[in-house]
């Protein structure tokens, strides 16, 4: 292996960085945006049997607060929840926006990677046939060892590079999914939630959160 790193020249050593980056990366936002973690289940419900029994107090809120995303928003709207349902709303849509840009944290770093990557592959492999070239000029075609030491060295490159992009693009856009659909998941709590606590939709608001 270490053999195949050092004939591919100086550029396998930037793909190998991306590489660890990218890994890193992957990891790190796969434990990040676990569901369970971002929007647990029956969160809103809980919230409602702690309004009716009046302990949403600020222990309970800084709890919540500090248990999940979906739980920092929540708590967000009922710092107001005794001024108008718009106050309540737009405090959970500015909080929103921050959650949002949290749970994006690094994708833009993995999606750098998975475009520059084959960019250093494409390099390689042009510096690989230029050395090539250079020898073809200088020696002609009677060395076959040195002329297959720069073809091994423009593929070697060429490779390494697709290797690490194309698991990059996959979790890029995996990611991206992922964070969309968490999204949708925390604004219809964020509604329900509203909806119960100004009263918009009455019991059937109400009986949603109970089978929720």
């Amino acid at each position: 292996m270490f053999d195949l790193i050092t004939s591919g020249g100086w550029l396998m050593l930037p793909i190998i960085i991306c590489s660890v980056i990218a890994m890193a990366v992957i990891g790190e936002r796969l434990w990040a945006l676990r569901t369970q973690r971002v929007a647990p289940k029956h969160l809103v419900a809980q919230i409602f049997h702690l309004h009716k029994q009046n302990r949403l107090d600020n222990n309970a809120l800084n709890a919540l607060r500090s248990s999940s995303h979906l739980g920092r928003i929540l708590a967000s709207g009922l710092d107001n929840v005794h001024y108008e349902r718009d106050v309540m709303k737009e405090s959970i849509e500015e909080t929103g926006r921050h959650v949002v840009h949290e749970l994006e944290r690094y994708l833009n770093m993995l999606g750098t990677i998975a475009s520059i990557t084959p960019l250093l592959g494409l390099l390689g492999t042009v510096v690989g046939m230029i050395k090539v070239f250079t020898v073809i000029t200088v020696q002609g075609v009677g060395n076959p060892n040195v002329l297959a030491g720069g073809i091994s060295e423009a593929l070697l490159t060429t490779a390494a590079g697709l290797t690490v992009a194309i698991p990059s693009v996959m979790c890029h856009r995996y990611f991206r999914r992922k964070i969309d659909d968490l999204v949708v998941m925390m604004e219809q709590e964020a509604i329900k939630l509203v909806e119960i606590i100004h009263g918009q939709r009455g019991e059937s608001a109400i009986a949603s959160v109970d089978e929720s």
